[in-house]
Formats: C-alpha cells, sequence, structure tokens
C-alpha cells in the first residue's frame, strides 16, 4: 500500500471540490479504475465491459439524459487508498455526496453516524426495497433502516481451464471439468494434475497482501458449519477445529506444490490467462474479462468454465462481500444535491443488469428472473453461488482483522510457521481489534 501524505490527502479532497457548478453537481468518490480515456464518452452501456467501463458508461449515461440538470462529477481513488482518503474528506469539508463502499466497511461508518439513511428517499424515488434479495437487503440494514443502496454481491468463484483439465483427466462423459468433493481429493487431484500437465493446478495471490487467502479460510471454515467471530461479537473463533482444519488444508496445498507461492494477485491471474492454471481461485469480477479473453483466440487460455466454489468440508459455502452505494452525511448538503444523488442512485437501480454483466451476481430479484440475465455467459455455472455466499459478520474494522488474518495465514509459506502457530496469534490479534471496537 503506498504511503499517505497530508499532501496526497489533500489533493484527493481538492478534486473532489474542484468540479464545474451545474444546476446540481454531484460529487462521486469511487474505486473501479480510472477508465476515462476507454470510456470517458460513452453512452451506450452495452458498448462498455468490465467494471471501470461499465460504471463509467453508466454515469455519462446518466449526465447526458437526466431532466434534472444534474451531472455527476467522478473522482476516481487508488483501491489502496479510497477509505482513507474518503475518510480524510470529512476533516476537510470536501465530502462526496456519492460514495462506493463494501459491506465489510459499512459498520464503521455506520456507528460513527457518518452516513445519510436511505430507506425513505430511495423509495420514494421508486426504489423497490422487496426487489432485492434478502442477502442484498440485510447488507445495507441496521435496525430499521437503510444506509446505502445494494449494487451486487460479489462472491469467491472457481475459474477453470478445461483444457488443462482434460489433459490431466479430470472432466466427465460430457467434458465438464471434475471438481474436489473433499479436502483429500484436492490434494489427490492436484498432484493427480501437476504430474499430468507439469502446471500449477491452484492459482492464487499469495504474497504477503494475499486477501484471496483469507477468503478461501474463510469459506472453508464455514463449511464447516462453524464460524469467525462469536454471535456477540466480542471473540474471535479461529484457533478451532474448524480453523485447524481449514489453515492446515491450505498449508497442506501450499507443501505440495499445487499453488504457485510466489504469484501475486496479477501474476496469479496472468498465469490462468497465459494457460499455466487449471483452477484460478478469484471472484465473480473476472467472469466477464476471462471469457472474453478466452473467446478472443489471442489468450493462452481457450477453453474457459466456472464452477461454484467446491464444498470440501460437508457445508456449501463460499466467501462473499458486497458493493453499495452510500451518501455521505453531509450537514451543509443542499436539497437539490441530494435529491439529484439519490435520483442517481435510482438509475443505478434500475441498470443492475448492466452491472451484472462484470459477473457480479445482481441483487435484483427481477433482473435475476429476466431471460437477458439468463443469456449472461456462464451464469448457470455458477447460478448456486448466490444460495451459498457467506459474508463476514459485521463488525467493525473488518479490514484490519482481515490484514491480521492475511499476514498470519502467509506466514505458514512465507515464514515456514505451522498452522498452530499461525492461528493461535491470529486469533489472540483479532481478539484485541474486537476489544478496542467496544
Amino acid at each position: 500500500m503506498r504511503k499517505l501524505t497530508l499532501a496526497s490527502l489533500l489533493s484527493a479532497t481538492m478534486l473532489v471540490s474542484a468540479a464545474p457548478t451545474h444546476a446540481a453537481d454531484v460529487k462521486l468518490f469511487r474505486f473501479f479504475g480510472d477508465c476515462a480515456g476507454d470510456y470517458g464518452s460513452v453512452t451506450d452501456v452495452s458498448k462498455a465491459n468490465g467494471e471501470c467501463g461499465i460504471i463509467q458508461a453508466l454515469t455519462n449515461k446518466f449526465n447526458a439524459e437526466n431532466k434534472i440538470g444534474a451531472k455527476v462529477v467522478t473522482q476516481t481513488v487508488d483501491w489502496n487508498a479510497y477509505y482513507d482518503l474518503l475518510s480524510a474528506t470529512y476533516t476537510t469539508g470536501n465530502i462526496p455526496d456519492v460514495a462506493i463502499m463494501h459491506r465489510s466497511i459499512l459498520p464503521n461508518f455506520v456507528k460513527r453516524d457518518l452516513l445519510t439513511p436511505l430507506k425513505g428517499p430511495l423509495t420514494k424515488a421508486g426504489v423497490d426495497f422487496a426487489d432485492y434479495v434478502p442477502a442484498a437487503a440485510d447488507a445495507v440494514t441496521v435496525g430499521d433502516e437503510a444506509y446505502a443502496m445494494p449494487f451486487d454481491i460479489h462472491a469467491l468463484l472457481v475459474h477453470v481451464n478445461v483444457d488443462l483439465m482434460k489433459k490431466a483427466g479430470l472432466v466427465d462423459a460430457a467434458g465438464d471439468p471434475i471438481l474436489p468433493k473433499s479436502a483429500a481429493e484436492l490434494i489427490e487431484q492436484g498432484k493427480k494434475f501437476k504430474e499430468a500437465t507439469g502446471k500449477t493446478y491452484i492459482g492464487m495471490e499469495s504474497d504477503s497482501k494475499a486477501a484471496m487467502t483469507v477468503r478461501v479460510f474463510n469459506s472453508l471454515v464455514w463449511q464447516q458449519g462453524s464460524d469467525l467471530i462469536a454471535p456477540d461479537g466480542k471473540k474471535a473463533t479461529l484457533d478451532t477445529e474448524a480453523g485447524s482444519k481449514a489453515a492446515s488444508l491450505v498449508d497442506e496445498m501450499y507443501k505440495a506444490g499445487l499453488v504457485n507461492k510466489e504469484q501475486d494477485y496479477a501474476g496469479s491471474e496472468q498465469a490462468f490467462l497465459n494457460g499455466d492454471t487449471g483452477l484460478l481461485f478469484n471472484g465473480t469480477w473476472g467472469v466477464d474479462n476471462y471469457d472474453s479473453q478466452a473467446k478472443g483466440g489471442k489468450a493462452g487460455l481457450k477453453s474457459y468454465k466456472v464452477a461454484n466454489f467446491p464444498n470440501l468440508f460437508g457445508t456449501p459455502a463460499a466467501w462473499s462481500d458486497s458493493h453499495l452505494w452510500t451518501v455521505p452525511a453531509n450537514p451543509e448538503r443542499k436539497p437539490e444535491v441530494e435529491e439529484a444523488a439519490v435520483a442517481f442512485l435510482k438509475f443505478l437501480n434500475d441498470n443492475n443488469f448492466q452491472w451484472a454483466r462484470t459477473g457480479h451476481l445482481s441483487v435484483r430479484k427481477s433482473v435475476i428472473a429476466s431471460e437477458e440475465f439468463k443469456k449472461l455467459p456462464h451464469r448457470s455455472e455458477y447460478a448456486e453461488t448466490a444460495t451459498i455466499a457467506h459474508a463476514f459478520p459485521a463488525v467493525q474494522n473488518q479490514r484490519a482483522i482481515q490484514d491480521v488474518m492475511i499476514t498470519e495465514l502467509t506466514s505458514m509459506w512465507l515464514a515456514g510457521r505451522t498452522p498452530g502457530e499461525a492461528l493461535t496469534s491470529e486469533q489472540q490479534r483479532v481478539d484485541q481489534i474486537l476489544r478496542r471496537n467496544r
């Protein structure tokens, strides 16, 4: 993560506030990258691809077509710095009118009264909360109030190079990949794959910033009917039998050479696209890109499929989070600006299908039931993910907890610690964060 300085904080917040004045300027704070060079003037959203392209085209379309004189002015922020810079805007007073947020971060901002309650304004604008799938409605709700508008559910999947799986003899009579159904089978298949192909069985970011490792570990714990935090939110439940089985399996994957421990996120993704990896553990956000690359004919990946994250311990479960849209609290915001911000959110909700083209799971029942959604590539291959998706318990400082878990879990293959040592330290450090939360 790059070091944040006072200059960088002031620069970002000045950029947010420097937009030209219209009938109602809406300052938008978001990540997803900067693709204005490719999509800066695109208003036909069907011509856009990927997270950045689609949100840029949607913003352009709203600016071109809304009848209330509103203009959304976008400030894109580097992912690693995003939440630090968003928090800084409350100090400088240059608070954005709309900001993207993860479900895992929402409790931090709600607890400090930093978000505008949205259930009433969105309902008045025509957003139907009854159309949201339960997991999405739950993601934005605290008590009886909604503090955000759900936009997607993104979850852990398995992306498959079918050609390599076929070479390893791991496809069925129909040519579909055979995925493991137990921890022992995962190791057995991995060794068979490695021997038959000479390539990496599982692609997964493995460096000291490897959030994917935590997502896999969490999924394996949930598959055993256990959880990561006690129901009262006061203590971690990581150094347990379920945690031990999950950490030991991840450790064994590395010791058996089934995962390349030298790869970061970009490296694991590129190796998969190059045709050097059988299974890539990554999220829903990759589906659109990988499908396009495979069909384009230039990537090493030629035959691509997707699957739900494999059930290795008995109870289907896969890590998930959600992108949410919020209106940061600002007592100085003019009513017409807040009205325009809500109108923009309503527009995004109306176009939820377009966002679902990224590969993320739609949050709207009506979109999921639509024929156009069903025709999107690969959706039937991971449809069950919507029902097995698990989110981290709703406690504050989830990012700090994740950072601790990353450090402790990666220490098994980066520093040679045992699963037991890693879990003991992880439990103690997460408990400290939970105590500070209180």
